[in-house]
């Protein structure tokens, strides 16, 4: 059975598909690529497909990550073209390669988010976010299907500082864009909770909702402060395998060898 990672987007007005919508157009994506795909077993048999960590409705994003299992072998590359085909245009399939490691839930540990603030002045943005960083809690509120919960947003905010300037914009409204990296905890700290924190310390209320889009989502590496790209084994695993027949028909032949 073969296992293929799938990298992909939630762009534009298909940001508003629910993950549950998202799910029944990838099941028909791949019933028109004819994908060969292996199935459960039991009395409702269903694809075999794993996702991972998807964004919450409403958010955009660059990195949305899955897996399908096949069975039969087929090119990464060709079967991404395929599939994008059969999705509407913002569900789009970026990436693709054969999994040849474990684990990639287990590599999605942070994501970096953009928050773009139509109506707040980079200034006024620039003091929330310094006072943010600066405190040592930030008490937000969500409510859960048990009720209103109360947890510390802080902890998980890896870095929240302002991107760009007025200048940047493309027109004369005010606009402040944030960018967010923050680590997947439990309970998971989403980008409305930090704004909830924004709003807590800072009293920062955009007039408008924020148009938040994930931009990254991997392996944290603490080293460089930076998210890693969580198909990069599997592509550095492809090409260990592509090496070694490279390097056996280059090798030279023992001495006495016919």
């Amino acid at each position: 059975m073969q296992r293929i990672r799938l990298r992909y987007t939630k762009r534009g007005r298909l940001r508003f598909t629910s993950h549950r919508d998202f799910q029944r157009a990838f099941e028909r994506a791949l019933r028109r690529a004819e994908v060969p795909m292996a199935y459960s077993a039991g009395f409702t048999p269903h694809p075999k497909v794993s996702y991972a960590n998807a964004a919450p409705t409403g958010t955009g994003s660059e990195a949305e990550y899955l897996e399908i299992a096949l069975t039969a072998s087929r090119d990464p590359e060709p079967l991404r073209v395929l599939l994008d085909e059969s999705l509407p245009t913002g569900l789009d399939i970026v990436d693709a390669v054969e999994a040849r490691t474990p684990g990639l839930a287990d590599r999605l540990t942070a994501s970096v988010w953009e928050l773009r603030l139509d109506g707040v002045d980079p200034a006024e943005a620039e003091r929330a976010v310094e006072a943010f960083t600066g405190a040592d809690t930030v008490e937000v509120q969500r409510m859960t299907k048990n009720g209103v919960r109360t947890f510390d947003a802080r902890p998980a905010v890896v870095s929240l500082e302002t991107h760009g300037s007025q200048a940047d914009r493309p027109t004369d409204q005010p606009c402040a864009i944030l960018r967010l990296v923050v680590r997947h905890v439990t309970p998971a700290v989403r980008p409305d909770d930090v704004l909830s924190g924004l709003r807590a310390v800072a009293d920062l209320a955009p007039p408008v909702p924020a148009a938040v889009t994930r931009l990254a989502q991997g392996l944290f590496d603490e080293e460089t402060g930076t998210v890693t790209d969580p198909l990069a084994p599997d592509r550095e695993a492809a090409e260990a395998l592509k090496a070694v027949p490279a390097a056996a028909a280059t090798a030279p032949t023992p001495e006495g060898s016919a």
